[in-house]
């Protein structure tokens, strides 16, 4: 007699194991399930067995070839889609002749008898018989219910407990004649269940069940999967063991390696040439694959480790499952139910927490704390927020479920009963994720107001005027596909640092608050006045009105958020005004940097054969701006920040600047040669703004088109600087270009090295212990000034596991060199 056994499956159930894997593949003490059900046909003599394969056949093909190696003749039915439990076995009629066959299923673990099933089959004289068992929980399964005679009465898949009338189930174990094939369409999906066996039994057909009183486990979820191997490490199924016996319920394949101060406490099972290293424990029911490396003092118990996986020094693992090829690092935690996909990496002091799922060939940055299943994303990092609050891929990396939680927790750290404002650009991701979170806000006992799409300056404006606090979403500048979430403070200001760690502490531990049905805060649509917007800016910059020149200025609103904005503002101007790109289009709500040169080319142009004064391109959320001199030459925006200084500076006869420690000591040149100051601020979110509230600056700015004019506003705003630089040159009869030409030249270059996470506060060290005898400034990490005018900045990242270098030298070549200087530095820290 033959075999049948169904090795098609794409066991979902089971991802991420099966994401890449075979279900009939993944290891059951560190053998393929698959193994064991052929070895379990071998002994009842069934050595010629049919594989019917489909979802990655490949892979078991080149897993068990022929069956020589196991004793046994096997050939391969490939499926070209999936056809169902019979039809499957339909497609594989032309290798079974004509003689009766056992099926079976290629990923349940089972010591059934199978030669008394088949004995049974020929007493009963039967058609089909079907290999049943008893559960205590039927519903997953099919239910079949039998006559005093062992004649099948019924079958019901899958039923509910209110349809539940057996605990006898259905296994997919069949012994089959031939001539029920014949009830089996080729090339179609059928199954034996639901299709084949109701119409043998409306016929009449001899149809019989054996309820057989060996082992079997479906093996269909993390949790069965995890106890089918303890089940088989503490003898409770008639498989064939690998390994010796040290002792037991300890057994170890002669060719690992245990160091002999390593405690195994059994039942356990550790694979071929896999190692356990000094003073590591390994407890009950762990098995470790083949070729896999426990390291020094890790602690394992309940943990399956899949072949060529490796466990650094201090990991503590716990009822989990770690996919093959994977790489745990240094005190890394790992705890119950979670299960870690093949080519995984988790860094030094990662936490995954219970029940979370990643999926193969993810990364885990150091010291991150993972609460949720990894599936779309290709990291997990340490920090929420980067540069510009919370940034990802819409519906990857930022989905509308992390969006709601976002929400939850920042609620929870405003007071009960507060106030929070939101806004939005036009960007689809904005309106689809922004809903989310305001119904997440309310439900935490806040109310809201809604400005809707906004200029984020306007946002930032009205959100000081009575909020505890706003969100912002937009377009990730750059990316279409990826969303940008800001946070911003009862000021307007993005979130501290501490606001930012406090947040993530509350989404970390999800103690989010909720409040009483008659505690949910309101919703209030309060659209924002454009007009008072306009009225106050002007009055603040002015109109350009009096004994200046009448500019012509050609303005581009980049089909974003500040062309909303600016036909109030430019009614209200004494200027002549040529707009372009003045409309809202929802596809423009981002750009790359090399659209947007291409764009300021293209304003160039424009200004050049209008005869324009200057022309002038705003960002899509309004923040930001750049500028072509009237010759349509662009103007970078280290030049813009220099023009800026000086004629502010002459204008007030003096004044503070604020800019972070990355921008060009030129600045403080340029602010001292005009009896200015400069003050130096980190380059974390919300500094210049915090700095510009503080009393007493004219300017502050990030060096990269963002400017804030205290005299208006403490936020960055495109419109306002455009206002004010335009008042400027109109009260110079000077032209742009000639403006631009006396400015010293900025030569600041940058550079990311690659740092691990633990090693950050070595390299800082080791920054400063190399600087010593020169001049260092720790506002932002250590920058170190050099006697002739030259500077380096080291600063580790506050968001990613890297280090930031900035240099400026006085042409590009030194400012390299001083670069080339400082990353041998950090290289050889993090080497040491």
């Amino acid at each position: 007699m033959k075999a049948v056994v169904m090795a098609g499956g794409e066991g979902s159930r089971l991802r991420p194991m099966t994401s890449d894997l075979p279900k009939p593949l993944l290891p059951v003490a560190d053998r393929p399930i698959m193994e064991h059900v052929l070895r379990l046909l071998k002994r009842h003599r069934l050595d010629d067995t049919v594989v019917t394969v489909q979802f990655l056949a490949s892979l078991i093909r080149e897993q068990f070839g022929d069956g020589s190696a196991l004793g046994m003749r096997l050939s391969y039915a490939t499926e070209p889609y999936a056809l169902g439990t019979a039809g499957s076995v339909k497609n594989a009629a032309g290798l079974l002749g004509e003689e009766p066959f056992v099926v079976i299923s290629g990923d349940a673990l089972t010591d059934i008898d199978l030669t008394d099933l088949i004995a049974f089959h020929r007493a009963k004289g039967a058609l089909v018989t079907v290999c049943l068992t008893r559960v205590p929980e039927p519903v997953e399964f099919g239910i079949t219910v039998l006559d005093a005679g062992g004649r099948v009465e019924r079958f019901l898949e899958k039923p509910t407990w209110g349809q539940v009338f057996s605990d006898t189930v259905n296994t997919g174990i069949y012994v089959m004649e031939p001539e029920v094939l014949d009830y089996v369409a080729a090339g179609e999906s059928v199954d034996w269940s639901s299709d084949v066996f109701p119409r043998l039994l409306e016929e009449g057909r001899a149809v019989y069940g054996y309820v057989a009183e060996g082992y079997w486990e479906d093996v269909g979820t993390h949790a069965s999967y995890l106890r089918a191997q303890a089940d088989v490490l503490g003898g409770r199924v008639g498989v064939e063991r690998a390994g010796v016996e040290l002792s037991p319920t300890v057994r170890v394949d002669k060719t690992a390696r245990i160091h002999p101060t390593a405690q195994l406490t059994g039942p356990v099972y550790v694979g071929a040439h896999a190692q356990i290293g000094a003073g590591a424990r390994i407890g009950e029911h762990t098995v470790v694959g083949a070729h896999a490396v426990v390291d020094q003092g890790a602690q394992l118990r309940r943990v399956v480790v899949h072949p060529h996986a490796y466990l650094g020094p201090g990991a503590v693992l716990r009822g989990c499952v770690i996919g093959r090829n994977s790489s745990l690092r240094r005190d890394v935690r790992i705890e119950e139910g979670s299960v870690l996909g093949a080519g995984c990496v988790v860094e030094e002091d990662a936490h995954v927490a219970a029940d979370v799922l990643v999926y193969p060939g993810k990364t885990i940055e150091a010291g991150t704390t993972v609460n949720d299943s990894l599936v779309w994303e290709s990291r997990a990092t340490k920090s929420l927020f980067g540069p510009r609050g919370v940034r990802g891929a819409l519906n990857s990396q930022v989905t509308p479920d992390l969006a709601v939680r976002l929400a939850s927790a920042f609620a929870t750290t405003l007071p009960r009963g507060g106030q929070v404002t939101v806004a939005r650009d036009h960007g689809v991701a904005a309106q689809v994720l922004l809903p989310a979170m305001i119904s997440a806000l309310r439900a935490a006992g806040l109310g809201v107001r809604d400005l809707g799409h906004v200029p984020l300056p306007l946002a930032r404006r009205h959100t000081a005027e009575d909020s505890h606090g706003a969100i912002v979403v937009t377009t990730t500048p750059g990316s279409e596909e990826s969303v940008d979430i800001l946070f911003l403070d009862a000021h307007g200001i993005d979130l501290s640092p501490t606001a930012q760690r406090g947040l993530e502490r509350v989404f970390s531990r999800r103690e989010y608050r909720r409040v009483l049905s008659g505690e949910m805060g309101r919703l209030q649509a309060a659209p924002t006045s454009i007009e008072e917007y306009a009225d106050e800016l002007t009055a603040r910059l002015g109109t350009l009105e009096g004994p200046g020149r009448r500019l012509k200025v050609v303005v581009d609103a980049a089909c974003g958020s500040t062309a909303l904005t600016l036909p109030a503002v430019l009614g209200r101007l004494s200027i002549e005004a040529l707009t372009v790109n003045n409309a809202l289009v929802p596809a423009s709500s981002t750009e790359t940097p090399a659209e947007r040169r291409a764009a300021l080319h293209t304003l160039g142009h424009f200004v050049a054969t209008s005869g324009a004064d200057f022309g002038v391109r705003f960002d899509p959320t309004g923040e930001r701006l750049s500028l072509v001199d009237e010759q349509g030459h662009i103007i970078a925006d280290d030049r813009v920040l220099l023009l800026l200084v000086r004629l502010l500076t002459a204008e007030a006869g003096g004044g503070r600047t604020a800019v972070p420690v990355t921008v060009s000591r030129a600045v403080e040149q340029t602010a001292l040669a005009h009896g200015g100051q400069v003050r130096w601020v980190a380059t974390a979110p919300g500094d210049l703004n915090r700095a510009a509230a503080g009393g007493g600056f004219i300017l502050a700015a990030d060096g990269d088109g963002a400017f804030v004019l205290p005299q208006f506003s403490i936020y960055a705003d495109g419109v306002a600087a455009f206002v004010k630089i335009a008042a400027l040159l109109s009260a110079d009869h000077t032209t742009l270009s000639e403006l631009i030409a006396p400015l010293p030249a900025v030569h600041v270059r940058q550079r990311d090295l690659p740092t691990a996470w633990r090693i950050k506060g070595q390299v800082m060290r080791t920054v400063v212990e190399a600087a010593s005898g020169r001049q260092i400034d720790t506002t932002d990490g250590v920058r170190v000034l050099e006697d002739d005018g030259r500077w380096a900045l080291v600063l580790p990242d506050a968001a990613a596991p890297i280090t930031r270098l900035w240099a400026e030298g006085p042409d590009p070549a030194a400012a390299d060199a001083l670069l080339d200087e400082w990353s041998a530095a950090v290289r050889g820290s993090a080497a040491a």
